[in-house]
């Protein structure tokens, strides 16, 4: 069936458990409060690979500069995050749906969808075997490839009933992840510090404040700083119309400022203070069993995040390319699976390269998105003041968007491959990200908006409108 009807999409998001990953979803069915939305994003905001990297820049690179690294990441994560979440709210739509309209037609968004996919796949695997290892630090007997398989396939039931199921388990689990995090915290303050000053003044040998250690943190902070902004869209497209205004700017802001400074914070301290940056190591050796119990708590709260998000971008790719519609469910078992190789493969081996690419690629894509919407759009009057998903009003390939994202990331990878220099080796993603920017209203302007649609929409709702 090719959903490329109204009618058709109605028909098919039924079929889907009302998660509509093929088109908006309708203003009456947007009731979700701000304040589960936001619980729910705290998902990937309680992730102890926060704490990993906290842990590994302060002690790499000293306390001082993964502070400011993360106090960078929240402004920049949240400005964009603030921005995506009143795009997807205002128009129903999670990010794959807005690539459609916003600048890179239904074909040129699914590849953009397949790569995100990719990602959430990665970082679900990633997060397994975090939780894998620390498991298996407590219960080394258990072969590693048993717990892969156990705790790969736990997270695909967990996504069976959509946001709803999501809203509940996230809002359950949440004063239970409080009270492990309370706990490791005072008894790893009751512990002595291998380190005698206050935490934020470590600083390893021969490192400064500022430079190139400042530069490599936040190059670590651009690995992870594109996702969650883009991440809020799935989520904040069921946010009630009367909630937006505060809503955009929790869900924008309140997991980065967690994200990056509370949980990214206590990765520094707790690294600082124990001399370790494996919180699967150093987790455990504090609360023993109930330590294992806290990391398998977070990562089953992160993960399910990734399925959901995984799944959605799965279905928005293979429903453009192949007209495969068999529902989200489907691509909820194919992303836990395939999360399951990649942990059995052992991900982390190439987790520098992957994070690297991603980084550029996800935060070129976010500035694309909010440029268009807020420059081209808005400002310009270039292209429709709406977002279109319907393949019949849309064409194949937009080169505002595409170009844009193929240029700034094939520079981005190639700078941050180090061969731009040292200093857009550890800036690449913000290089990427401020070069799609400029290509975006360049290439705009020059084609004068001729690709957005090939067929006007006359059913749009006005409210929908961004300009």
């Amino acid at each position: 069936m090719d959903l490329t009807t109204t009618k058709d999409y109605k028909e098919g998001n039924q079929k889907l458990g009302d998660d509509y990953s093929l088109d908006r979803v309708p203003r009456h069915k947007r009731n979700m409060g701000w304040m589960s939305i936001t619980n729910i994003t705290f998902g990937i905001a309680t992730a102890i690979f926060y704490f990993q990297m906290g842990s590994v820049m302060a002690l790499k690179f000293g306390a001082v500069n993964a502070i400011i690294s993360a106090v960078y990441a929240i402004i920049v994560a949240g400005i964009l995050g603030t921005f995506i979440a009143h795009l997807s709210a205002k128009s129903g739509m999670n990010v794959n749906l807005l690539s459609r309209g916003g600048g890179f037609g239904y074909i040129g968004a699914s590849l953009t969808s397949f790569i995100y996919a990719t990602n959430f796949i990665m970082y679900c695997a990633l997060e397994g075997l975090i939780l894998v290892t620390a498991v298996h630090e407590f219960f080394p007997s258990i072969p590693k490839w048993a717990l892969i398989l156990f705790f790969g396939t736990i997270v695909i039931p967990l996504n069976w009933f959509g946001i709803k199921q999501l809203d509940k388990l996230q809002k359950w689990s949440l004063p239970l992840f409080f009270l492990f995090l309370l706990a490791a915290i005072i008894l790893a303050a009751m512990k002595p510090s291998s380190f005698d000053g206050v935490f934020w003044t470590y600083m390893p040998e021969g490192v400064h404040v500022g430079g190139t250690a400042l530069l490599l943190c936040i190059g670590m902070q651009h690995g992870i700083m594109g996702l969650t902004p883009l991440l809020a869209s799935d989520y904040s497209r069921f946010l009630k119309p009367k909630d937006h205004k505060i809503g955009i700017f929790a869900i924008g802001f309140i997991p980065q400022i967690f994200c990056f400074g509370v949980m990214g914070g206590l990765g520094i301290w707790f690294g600082v203070r124990l001399g370790e940056p494996n919180p699967g190591v150093y987790i455990v050796l504090l609360l023993g069993i109930w330590g294992a119990l806290f990391t398998v708590l977070t990562q089953v709260r992160i993960n399910v995040t990734n399925i959901y998000s995984g799944s959605l971008s799965l279905s928005n790719f293979f429903e453009n390319i192949f007209k495969f519609t068999p529902g989200r469910r489907f691509w909820v078992i194919v992303t836990g699976v395939s999360a399951i190789v990649l942990m059995l493969m052992n991900i982390v081996d190439y987790l520098e390269a992957v994070m690297t690419f991603q980084g550029v690629f996800l935060l070129a894509w976010a500035s694309i998105l909010v440029t268009d919407a807020t420059i081209v759009k808005k400002l310009l009057k270039i292209g429709p003041g709406y977002y279109e998903a319907r393949q019949d009003n849309l064409h194949k390939w937009n080169p505002v968007g595409v170009w844009s994202l193929v240029i700034s990331s094939v520079l981005g990878t190639i700078a941050a491959s180090g061969f731009m220099g040292t200093f857009l080796q550890s800036t690449a993603a913000f290089f990427a990200a401020v070069l799609a920017a400029i290509l975006t209203v360049i290439i705009a302007i020059f084609t004068k908006g001729r690709f957005y649609i090939k067929k006007e929409a006359k059913d749009i709702d006005k409210q929908e409108y961004i300009a």
